[in-house]
């Protein structure tokens, strides 16, 4: 199953810039501190509200505000669900983003969502070795390939060890962004859906490594969407497909990814999934993250 109807969002107690994060993640701007918070709320809130009124079912837990996590709105870098019943966890590049693990959540998830089973691989932390959930890697669900592109926070190693124990394939390759600095997170520029890919092909500079990648995308049937470096500045990368609890296939994204697309690039994706857009500026210009990044698929 590529999708669910059911997602786990943070609603954070003290959104800001991230000084540890903003070492490698170069999406990130700062902006007005002392409005930052409660513009990130209201555009929290509005995403959230989207979601709902198309019928998509949506856990909102409340941050706490010790310790303090400044980029705890993106829980899908530390945490991934699985149908057969597996909670993944996964080792963070900053020290405060490790701090996002809260008892609370992991309570939630483990008890009331059904998921007894803990894959553990924060110990790679130990060893400065990263791999930051569905934010380092794309995974196509159904046919069990993981997509990701290298990068200080996306380690082939540790990689490797979740494909591993969780039976998936993966489709490794460097990505670079348009002044030659590697791309942080593979779904800045990446999102696979159930049948629509969305990728930066121009990222992805040697021809074998983007060869094979279209060619694992082509060989499980998904129609291609491929987008400009420049729209992966506006965030058009950051997609992702939900669906509503009467299994209609949902693209979720930012106002800004919508505004960069072409109109050819917009039917196509219309053509298979409703488009559902908010305004995340203020989200997407502190924390360097967009739509997907906001969103935890829960299966069970």
């Amino acid at each position: 199953m590529q999708t669910t109807s059911k997602v786990l969002m943070v609603r954070p107690s003290h959104f800001a810039f991230n000084e540890e994060t903003a070492q490698n993640n170069c999406f990130q701007q700062r902006g007005a501190h002392e409005n930052v918070h409660k513009e990130a709320i209201t555009q929290f809130d509005s995403l959230v509200s989207a979601l709902r009124a198309n019928d998509v079912d949506v856990i909102v837990v409340q941050d706490t505000s010790e310790p303090w996590t400044p980029d705890s709105i993106f829980p899908n870098n530390w945490f991934s669900s699985h149908i057969s019943g597996e909670l993944v966890l996964y080792p963070m590049f900053a020290k405060n983003r490790q701090a996002e693990r809260k008892p609370e959540i992991l309570k939630l998830l483990r008890r009331k969502m059904n998921h007894p089973k803990l894959v553990d691989l924060t110990h790679w932390e130990a060893k400065g070795l990263f791999l930051e959930g569905t934010g380092s890697m794309i995974l196509d669900r159904d046919k069990n390939i993981a997509y990701a592109c290298r990068s200080e926070r996306t380690s082939e190693e540790v990689l490797n060890d979740f494909c591993n124990k969780m039976g998936f394939d993966a489709v490794v390759f460097d990505a670079y962004d348009k002044v030659g600095n590697p791309i942080y997170h593979t779904n800045v520029m990446m999102e696979v859906g159930t049948q629509v890919a969305i990728i930066c092909l121009e990222s992805i500079k040697s021809e074998v490594e983007r060869n094979r990648v279209v060619s694992r995308l082509t060989e499980t049937g998904k129609v291609i969407v491929d987008i400009s470096l420049d729209q992966v500045e506006h965030f058009a990368g950051n997609m992702l497909e939900v669906k509503s609890r009467n299994r209609n296939p949902i693209m979720v994204m930012s106002a800004s990814a919508r505004k960069s697309l072409t109109a050819e690039q917009e039917q196509v994706i219309a053509t298979y999934n409703k488009i559902v857009s908010v305004d995340l500026s203020t989200i997407e210009s502190n924390g360097g993250g967009s739509a997907r990044c906001m969103i935890a698929e829960i299966f069970y």
